[in-house]
């Protein structure tokens, strides 16, 4: 079963950077990446936050189209 995320840090480290992630527990894992790696990661959080939202519009258009339906 998934962990929730506590905490992360993102720390340079010369020419990379150390990620850590901490869990509820207080468990931690580290990571080195170099700044194409991070992007990605950057990149992919950018796309999954706008499909949310994009999700969310959508789901609340729905509603306003059943509230005016029920109005008429």
């Amino acid at each position: 079963m998934p962990k929730a995320l506590a905490q992360f840090s993102i720390t340079r480290t010369g020419e990379d950077f150390l990620i850590t992630l901490e869990d509820e527990d207080g468990d931690t894992i580290e990571f080195t990446a170099d700044a194409d790696q991070l992007d990605e990661v950057v990149d992919s959080i950018e796309e999954q936050l706008e499909a949310a939202d994009e999700a969310l519009v959508d789901d609340e258009e729905d509603e306003d189209e059943e509230g005016a339906e029920e109005e008429e």
